[in-house]
């Protein structure tokens, strides 16, 4: 090819800040009826508490983890949106406690506005990190669009008796976040041509992480609960865990980790729509206090690929840090901790 063409002046809003809001979301799955089918009691995880995937158990050693994900160019460079997307896809099995087993590509792709050549990069990208996760692609399914969009649909196995949820949070867990925020912030940046080479560089090795440490660690330690981080912010999707486990949480804003310089774009205006959306929607179940509204959108900052957030007993924390690190997940750190369910916000944030 003899020009360069930037994937992300394609996209309207780059990887998981172009999801429906959390408050679309409740008011399209409001007017739905046809979820409402008899109960199965091998259903393990479903539609009910907004979990990572489904679960569906197959027989009392073996349950089969379905999940999807797609989106729009997070970077301009093909192979990188193609690894960051299957990474994403393959972070909800994880999330499950599960194992990706096989997956099928979803590709969305404007015949006549880009060439065919970065297509196969995208495709290139998202096989290499399947590959990483010991994950087959054996087919998948393509439409002509108007704007690029490119991801998963994974089949994974888990144990039934260690599936992870996001409702069994307890009160007086410690919560654990194994990978750094601000990737949203530096979306928008990179959208908008103002991010340096090196913090590129930085979130694309963030985003191109799995989680499958986090969720080995986990899974050795014994955690209560966990999800991972993604479209709807630290705060929403800690959110969605808190109702769930039907528990409250506080946030040591402090402690939360950031990816250096993620501050500095903030403060220069470079906040995703999608965040916007997540932070106005969880205003009524969390209490800022004094906290910055700039402090505020970056807990609420969409992220693409992001960590797990795990619910551990305070007597296993510390085990599960050093489960973290030893496995290669330096990041890792304690946010805050799990409350006993209260009236009013269901989330306070402190310094």
């Amino acid at each position: 090819m003899t020009q360069t063409v930037r994937l992300t002046a394609f996209s309207h809003g780059a990887g998981c800040a172009c999801k429906l809001s959390p408050a679309d979301l409740r008011t399209v799955l409001g007017m739905v009826r046809g979820f409402d089918t008899v109960a199965d009691p091998n259903l393990l995880v479903g539609f009910d508490t907004a979990d990572d995937a489904a679960v569906y158990r197959l027989r009392d050693d073996l349950a089969i983890v379905v999940t999807t994900d797609f989106f729009t160019p997070i970077v301009d460079d093909p192979f990188d949106w193609g690894r960051i997307a299957a990474t994403n896809a393959l972070s909800d099995v994880y999330a499950m406690g599960g194992t990706p087993l096989l997956a099928l590509n979803l590709v969305g792709w404007p015949r006549e506005g880009l060439p065919f050549e970065l297509l196969a990069r995208v495709l290139d990208g998202g096989a290499a990190a399947a590959a990483a996760g010991g994950c087959l692609i054996a087919g998948g399914h393509s439409i002509d669009d108007a704007e690029p969009k490119y991801g998963l649909a994974v089949v994974g196995t888990v144990d039934p008796a260690r599936v992870l949820t996001n409702a069994g949070a307890q009160p007086g867990d410690v919560l654990v976040l194994t990978k750094p925020i601000g990737l949203g912030v530096i979306s928008t940046a990179v959208k908008r041509e103002v991010a340096s080479s090196e913090m590129l560089a930085t979130a694309v090795s963030v985003m191109t992480t799995l989680n499958d440490t986090g969720r080995d660690a986990a899974l050795a330690v014994g955690v209560n609960a966990a999800t991972d981080v993604t479209g709807f912010g630290l705060v929403g999707h800690l959110r969605e865990l808190c109702v769930a486990s039907g528990v409250g949480a506080i946030v040591h804003a402090s402690s939360v980790p950031v990816i250096d310089g993620v501050r500095e774009l903030i403060e220069a205006g470079m906040v995703a729509g999608g965040t916007q959306r997540n932070h106005a929607f969880v205003t009524e179940d969390v209490d800022f206090g004094q906290l910055a509204v700039s402090e505020q959108l970056l807990l609420a900052d969409a992220q693409t690929s992001g960590g797990l957030l795990l619910s551990v007993g305070a007597n296993k924390a510390e085990r599960l840090l050093d489960a973290c690190r030893e496995r290669g997940t330096l990041a890792a750190a304690a946010i805050g901790v799990v409350t006993g369910d209260q009236p009013g916000p269901r989330i306070t944030v402190q310094n």
